[in-house]
């Protein structure tokens, strides 16, 4: 088994350097740092006495990093994972990355430092590196309404997103719409390459043609939705409907489409993944897909404990998929006769 001696020669320092990175002290330069971890990610070093330590000092805390603490949808995962870790007698630390790559960085080397027992992480940068201290630290971990490529050994508890967005796209057509722009979040995100998934596989079991100029990757935001809905609404055969990849990419992209003073649905059709309350009290109520958000945090609360108190014997990655549902309200519009919807306006 590799040594903390061969992590300090791979990396070219002292072995008490690569002591202070693994127990997250912070006088060492960032670029120092990243070596010693490259080099504790590439001869496969794990630090068995460290772990045994986390095991032996449990602090009945886990630590929840969710992107916008603002999100109802996000709000109400939480109170699942909170409500369940009150049960079995843990403490819950929040962290809100506010779909920054640099914040979750920040918070998950803050957790690991922390000696917290677990961490539930909806991933803002879609990418393993920020869970390098997690990981060194044989930290529980489960993932959460988000997957992150190359991490195929923790658990995961999420909404099928692909079916979600084919479930919208669907409906859309059926109402008669050959144009339909979609907005979702940033291509790192694993929701995002899904929803869009699901989309170009309703276009394609409906016969109709895919065009990327109405596909819009932006962030998660009411900022995204209306930056992206006002570059669609701009094209010279503009779609006759938006899909906002989430609720508030669906608020942003309701202000986008009112200043270019247009009428939902009578002038364009609206739907959105995830529903907010304002969303379904507010004219035009918003057709939406849903994901049962509190039952995510439940089961991804109860997979992480079940971890760190060794009562889940089998060693395989756990991969929960939650189904969504299509709630039909008016935004989409009635079916107009054959071929208007297939006409830019």
């Amino acid at each position: 088994m590799p040594t903390i001696y061969d992590v300090a020669k791979k990396a070219g320092v002292s072995s008490m350097t690569v002591s202070r990175v693994i127990n997250g002290k912070r006088d060492v330069k960032p670029e120092t740092r990243e070596k010693v971890l490259k080099a504790i990610e590439e001869i496969g070093y794990v630090p068995n006495s460290l772990a045994r330590s986390f095991v032996l000092q449990k602090t009945k805390t886990i630590g929840l990093v969710i992107t916008d603490i603002t999100n109802p949808f996000f709000t109400t995962l939480a109170r699942g994972v909170e409500d369940t870790a009150m049960k079995n007698q843990f403490s819950v630390i929040f962290c809100n990355t506010d779909e920054d790559p640099e914040k979750e960085l920040l918070y998950l080397e803050v957790l690991a430092r922390k000696r917290i027992d677990g961490v539930i992480l909806a991933s803002a940068s879609g990418k393993r590196a920020p869970l390098k201290s997690l990981l060194i630290k044989n930290i529980p971990t489960v993932l959460i309404d988000r997957e992150i490529e190359g991490l195929d050994d923790l658990d995961v508890v999420k909404g099928d997103s692909v079916q979600g967005a084919y479930l919208l796209t669907k409906h859309l057509i059926s109402l008669g719409h050959r144009r339909i722009g979609i907005i979702v979040g940033n291509r790192n995100i694993s929701t995002a390459e899904d929803r869009v998934e699901g989309y170009k596989r309703a276009l394609a079991e409906s016969g109709i043609p895919e065009d990327e100029s109405l596909v819009k990757f932006s962030q998660y935001s009411r900022e995204g939705g209306y930056n992206s809905t006002k570059e669609l609404l701009s094209l010279k055969n503009r779609p006759t409907a938006i899909f906002g990849g989430n609720n508030f990419i669906a608020i942003g992209a309701l202000v986008a489409i009112r200043e270019f003073e247009l009428k939902v649905p009578d002038d364009i059709a609206l739907v959105s993944f995830d529903d907010i309350e304002s969303l379904s009290q507010v004219y035009p109520f918003l057709t939406v897909v849903t994901q049962p958000a509190y039952s995510m945090g439940v089961i991804a609360a109860e997979l992480l404990i079940r971890r760190i108190e060794g009562r889940d014997k089998i060693e395989e990655r756990r991969k929960v998929i939650l189904q969504p549902e299509l709630i039909v309200r008016e935004s989409a519009g009635e079916k107009l006769a054959e071929g208007v919807r297939g006409e830019g306006r």
